[in-house]
């Protein structure tokens, strides 16, 4: 049946109502928001790291190196020691690399570029007019959904999710009269928290494979693990994560945030009301159609012929071609295109100038952000430059070991340690890259193969996404947070995605044992979901 939009279907629950589960994420959201502001608290984690490197360095914490011999970054010596960057060396490294840390941070060149191209379809009107066309008509279930499953599929074009429809998304819900932070939280839990879910393969299938063919060798020298060895899995997961992450949105996270007052905004809302499409912004749509169908077109043409100039053109693969490495690049021309014909189409634009003045607007909401990463990108530096973060994961995939669990059940410990340190370790193919080589090897002597120990991580890594700082588009997902909530602290965000983490987890896990274990169902295409020596 189909459900009203109006918002006084998402009242809170009130005082006398709250349950336990809400007096809970009440009280995270209280402790969270006891913190500093997100910028002064990562300045203070990366003096932290500074100091904690000299500790460790002291009491000469170090570890085995997990990788095999000869793999990229092995320590020569076959030990990760810390390295201390309380002292005159350290000090040095410091100050000579204190501006590449922050040029090199991969977020925010990603964040800048593909802004450039959203600008112009963003205030040439084209995604406003978009979204009205999609949703005015659509019922609050059916946008949730939506939202959720879109956040998932995103995922496919690299950084699309985090950079467009994550604000796009709070848009939507403030103008159907609903919280915007609920549409935020539900399009962060389809890109983030659904990460390794998708109905295509995407950039991150053939970069976990390969780290896990390298660790399965270690066992087996001919054992080939290709990128589409979790994709039966992933499907289903995309089904479940988008029901789950509607659910969660609907039934928790609306009825907790409350009825949304626009005084708490940072910014002037007033463009974010929907109103019906006129004839002139049916036409520019129409064109702007055209425009995309145009520029699909000429895209297709680089990939898909096997002579396709943006192939690989080693292997002829699209497996590390440039179309995949340059996916940003190509996101500014998908948007800044049909923009700019749709602009030109009703009015709004008529000229370079008028493009150059899109661009240039869409860099001036992003100052917060670029202070935010200075300080983030030096953290996430220094915990590398330290190896504090690959010896802490170390540390805790081998306390896991230490266990001597046999049974399918040390998955459920598997998935639950991975989740763990993805909230300090938060780049997929890195923790991967230390966890794999300990991980991997052993579950193949228990029995079970690469397959599906690597379907395993990917359940691990992508629930606690939504959590953690840690995450590189963390600090984005907070700025576009505080458009809509002035005095929003880090804890309100994270305590909105607890639910989702809770819920991802306990459902996926649970389609993992049923689809591996009670069905007996491979993962992927060929996947054998146990290994004989």
């Amino acid at each position: 049946m189909t459900t009203s939009t109006s918002s006084s279907d998402i009242q809170p629950a009130g005082p006398g109502k709250k349950t336990a589960f809400t007096r809970f994420l009440d009280t995270v959201e209280w402790l969270g928001n006891l913190l500093p502001h997100p910028i002064t608290l990562f300045a203070m984690f990366a003096l932290g790291v500074v100091v904690l490197s000299g500790i460790a360095s002291f009491f000469d914490l170090s570890v085995i190196d997990p990788r095999p011999e000869g793999a990229a970054g092995r320590s020569a010596d076959g030990v990760i020691h810390v390295v201390n960057l309380l002292s005159g060396e350290g000090l040095r490294t410091i100050v000579t690399t204190l501006v590449t840390n922050f040029t090199g941070f991969a977020p925010l060149g990603t964040v800048l570029v593909a802004l450039l191209g959203v600008g112009i379809a963003e205030h040439s009107g084209l995604l406003s007019a978009a979204v009205r066309g999609m949703v005015l008509k659509a019922s609050k279930r059916t946008v949730t959904i939506i939202v959720v499953f879109a956040g998932i599929i995103s995922n496919t074009a690299s950084e699309l999710g985090y950079v467009v429809l994550i604000p796009l998304a709070a848009m939507i819900f403030h103008s159907l009269g609903r919280h915007p932070l609920a549409g935020l939280a539900a399009a962060f839990a389809g890109v983030s928290g659904g990460y390794s879910a998708n109905l295509l393969l995407g950039t991150v299938d053939p970069l976990l494979s390969g780290i896990t063919e390298s660790a399965a060798h270690m066992i087996d020298p001919n054992y080939v693990v290709g990128p589409e060895v979790n994709w039966y899995f992933m499907i289903v997961s995309t089904f479940l994560i988008t029901a789950l992450g509607s659910w969660v949105t609907m039934a928790i996270v609306e009825p907790k945030l409350g009825k949304y007052d626009n005084s708490e905004a940072s910014v002037d809302l007033s463009q974010d009301k929907m109103t019906q499409l006129t004839a002139e912004e049916k036409r520019g749509l129409k064109f702007a159609g055209l425009a995309v169908l145009g520029v699909c077109g000429l895209l297709a043409l680089t990939i898909v012929p096997e002579w396709g100039v943006l192939r690989n053109q080693e292997t002829g693969a699209v497996a590390g071609s440039p179309f995949l490495k340059g996916i940003v690049a190509l996101i500014v021309v998908f948007f800044a295109i049909p923009g700019f014909v749709y602009g030109k189409t009703v009015g709004t634009m008529k000229n370079d100038r008028d493009v150059i003045d899109a661009m240039s607007k869409s860099m001036g909401t992003m100052g917060m952000y670029i202070v935010l990463v200075f300080f983030a990108a030096q953290f996430v530096a220094f915990f590398k430059m330290t190896n504090l973060g690959t010896i802490f994961a170390v540390l805790g995939a081998e306390a896991l070991q230490s266990i001597g669990l046999t049974g399918p059940i040390l998955f459920l410990f598997f998935i639950m340690m991975c989740g763990v340190v993805n909230l300090s370790l938060g780049s997929a193919s890195a923790q991967w890259a230390v966890t794999a080589p300990i991980f991997v090897p052993m579950l193949m002597l228990l029995g079970y193969a690469p397959e599906v120990i690597q379907a395993a991580y990917r359940i691990g890594d992508s629930v606690t996404n939504i959590i953690t700082p840690m995450m590189s588009y963390f600090g984005l997902i907070v700025s576009f947070a505080t458009r809509y909530k002035k005095d929003l602290g880090m804890g309100t965000l994270i305590s909105t995605m607890i639910p989702y983490s809770i819920f991802f987890f306990i459902g996926w896990t649970a389609l993992f044992f049923l689809w591996v274990f009670v069905a007996g169902m491979p993962v992927g295409p060929g996947a054998a979901t146990y290994f004989n020596m």
